[in-house]
């Protein structure tokens, strides 16, 4: 049986499982609504029976309408996704884990509550200590609907060869029950190497590189699980937080590490760490590389210092019969000494104000003293800063500053060129001042770092009014529905995964998050696709703290590709890699990579075609993969093939995900669109499972 028809075989099997233990909290609730009733039935009667015993009922009533309620507010607390985990054991029964423990009327256990000894190898168990599990089951619900399953094999040697295992464990158990002792080594090998990072401990910095398909998400997701469950008391109040690089990967995280009764596990990618904000949309990479450069950092700090565009270029105001004037060049002093104190500027109204008074005392004086008049400053300061006129111009030349209002400044080119002076050259401002310029499709997932630096450096904002420009309130995607404040930054636990893509800025905004954070950093350097390691390395550093320890782990087993397939992208990238920086995969399956070359004018055909031929060879998912500006072609090229597995993916979104099958079109332009082109080819080689398809007009990608 194929793995699509296997998994909807097993979710069957699960969903009947979760049906009757819904069936069953139907029942309890119906139970726990009766005795609520029965309990206001006793109060009712009670005014007939003598004082005493009316004390007595009273008493009885008000316990049973608790206790009926207290059962009723569990029950509805607990009613979403409440089955999350299955344990299959080696000699006992099966127990699955879930946010309630829950019996049926025979008292048999249909659910065991998380918090339970029993629940505890859920999070515990590891290749090294299976603690009796064969098989750890993630089951993935919607209401009472189970959408999907995950296995992890623990005792590989020990699978039954009736147990269906869903997942990347079903490689495991593949492994395990090769009768070949290389196969078991290999097996032995990848558990052990896997389980030495989920339980290394967790205060500091604890890295975990490695290649396609090593399992470097999974093992940093079961490690954040175990850190939850082993720490709870250290960890557990704050929160965890965990970054991917975008939504559909934080959509695979969420299938992978359920809520688990959990309220404190909060899933966010790169365009949504910045309350009230959802970027998806990538800029080309050199806009991008100029956005996550900390040049940027004094960009934008020269940038909100300058005079606001709407801002009065002069200043007039009348005392004791004598009109007191500032122009455009004095105003522009006034401003750069109040900046000059380094504060926020909308901390820096008071100051503000101060300084425009003293300078208007300086000239009220001079014309004094030229009057041959007296002169007392302290009268100047009292009267003219009562003034309503005064605290008006006040409030349009020192306003109210928004981290959006500045980077829509940064549209006007020659205002950006001031502040860019000395920092970014002509090519780069103007690439940047047309980018801010243009806010007809939304901020990109770059700005979202450059709005939340914006954020810091200019202060907090007053209470909003209606008028003013509103930022939604960002609730948690641990499906817990916790809400922390806004901006917040106490966080127990980061993770951050695909961490050799963040830029020095994005280093800087997931930082401010974990401030008293230990950390769990996943990446693989040959796989980046920021052009800088070493100044990206300079803000990982920063964030994690001078102090922190820092202890590294390298995965270097390959079980996603064939090696037929790994070879091919272990070739294109060899240039750019140190052997030892590459996996080894271990899977043959003797199909190699499909390269076609093909006709520029006929490449849309091609991708038809192909694309047809493995959406009918595998009854998995399928994936096209393309240059980032050509996606929305492409799908308009396969639009006639309505297959819910077919899925077209721009080059750099592909990061971390894996299709059964592939069809890459074009190679050259993944090159060509990257600053680090042949790592991010080397990242699209990689998506594949089983086939991979390669159509190229221009063969200057293959490897010599």
């Amino acid at each position: 049986m194929s793995e699509p028809r296997v998994r909807r075989a097993e979710i069957a099997i699960e969903q009947t499982h979760v049906d009757r233990v819904y069936a069953r909290l139907a029942e309890l609730r119906t139970q726990a609504e009766a005795m609520r009733s029965k309990g206001y039935e006793i109060g009712m009667g009670a005014g007939r029976e003598a004082i005493f015993e009316q004390a007595s009922m009273l008493f009885e009533r008000d316990m049973m309408v608790f206790h009926a309620n207290q059962t009723l507010q569990t029950l509805d607390a607990e009613y979403e996704g409440l089955v999350f985990g299955r344990l299959d054991h080696l000699a006992t029964e099966t127990i699955y884990v879930g946010r309630l423990g829950i019996r049926d009327s025979e008292f048999d256990n249909l659910v065991t509550d998380w918090r339970a000894p029993a629940a505890a190898a859920f999070y515990q168990a590891t290749a090294e200590e299976p603690m009796e599990v064969v098989r750890r089951r993630v089951i993935r619900c919607s209401g009472q609907n189970v959408l999907d399953v995950d296995d992890d094999v623990l005792i590989a040697d020990a699978v039954p060869a009736d147990m269906q295992i869903i997942g990347e464990g079903a490689l495991m158990a593949a492994l395990g029950r090769s009768r070949g002792e290389k196969m078991r080594d290999i097996v032995a090998t990848i558990q052990k190497e896997q389980d030495e990072v989920i339980r290394a401990p967790w205060r500091g910095v604890t890295e975990i590189t490695g290649g396609p398909g090593t399992g470097k998400t999974a093992v940093a997701l079961h490690r954040a699980a175990y850190l939850l469950y082993r720490y709870r008391r250290q960890l557990g109040g704050a929160g965890v937080l965990v970054v991917g690089p975008s939504g559909v990967f934080t959509s695979y995280i969420e299938r992978v590490l359920p809520s688990m009764g959990e309220t404190n596990v909060e899933l966010r990618a790169l365009g949504e760490v910045l309350d009230g904000l959802e970027a998806t949309r990538q800029d080309p990479a050199p806009l991008a590389a100029v956005k996550g450069s900390l040049r940027m950092r004094k960009v934008l700090l020269r940038a909100l210092r300058e005079t606001p565009p709407d801002a009065p270029k002069d200043m007039r105001i009348v005392y004791r019969g004598e009109v007191l004037k500032l122009d455009a060049r004095e105003l522009e002093k006034v401003r750069r000494k109040v900046h000059g104190h380094g504060g926020p500027p909308n901390r820096s109204r008071i100051r503000a104000a101060e300084a425009l008074l003293d300078t208007l005392a300086a000239k009220a004086e001079q014309h004094a003293k030229e009057d041959g008049k007296s002169f007392e400053k302290a009268d100047l300061v009292y009267e003219l800063g009562e003034r309503i006129e005064f605290h008006r111009f006040l409030v349009e030349w020192w306003p109210v500053l928004y981290p959006a209002q500045i980077l829509r400044w940064m549209g006007d080119e020659p205002r950006l060129a001031a502040a860019a002076k000395g920092l970014l050259n002509r090519h780069e401002i103007s690439m940047l001042a047309a980018s801010m310029a243009d806010r007809s499709r939304g901020w990109s997932v770059a700005d979202i770092a450059l709005l939340d630096e914006l954020r810091v450096l200019i202060g907090p904002e007053p209470k909003r009014r209606r008028s003013q420009e509103p930022v939604e309130e960002h609730p948690s995607r641990s499906g817990s529905g916790t809400h922390r404040p806004s901006h917040y930054d106490e966080y127990s636990h980061v993770v951050v995964d695909e961490s050799q893509d963040l830029s020095p800025m994005q280093w800087r905004m997931v930082g401010r998050r974990g401030k008293y954070a230990s950390w769990t950093v996943v990446g693989d350097p040959v796989q980046s696709s920021w052009p800088d390691p070493e100044e990206a390395a300079q803000a990982r550093d920063h964030a994690f703290g001078t102090s922190a320890a820092r202890r590294r782990f390298t995965l270097r087993t390959n079980y996603r590709n064939s090696a037929e397939i790994f070879d091919l992208a272990a070739k294109v990238v060899a240039g750019h890699a140190e052997a030892d920086d590459l996996p080894h995969a271990v899977r043959n399956t003797g199909i190699g990579p499909d390269v076609r070359m093909v006709d520029a004018l006929g490449l849309e055909g091609a991708v038809q075609a192909a694309t047809k031929e493995l959406i009918d060879s595998v009854e998995g998912t399928v994936g096209v993969i393309t240059a980032m500006e050509r996606v929305t072609e492409v799908e308009g090229w396969l639009a006639g093939q309505a297959d819910e597995r077919l899925k077209v993916v721009g080059s750099l979104d592909s990061k971390g995900l894996e299709y059964d099958a592939v069809v890459l079109v074009e190679p050259m332009d993944l090159v060509t669109e990257s600053t680090t082109g042949r790592r991010v080819l080397y990242v699209a080689l990689t998506r594949a499972t089983q086939q991979l398809t390669v159509l190229a007009s221009n063969p200057d990608w293959l490897p010599h």
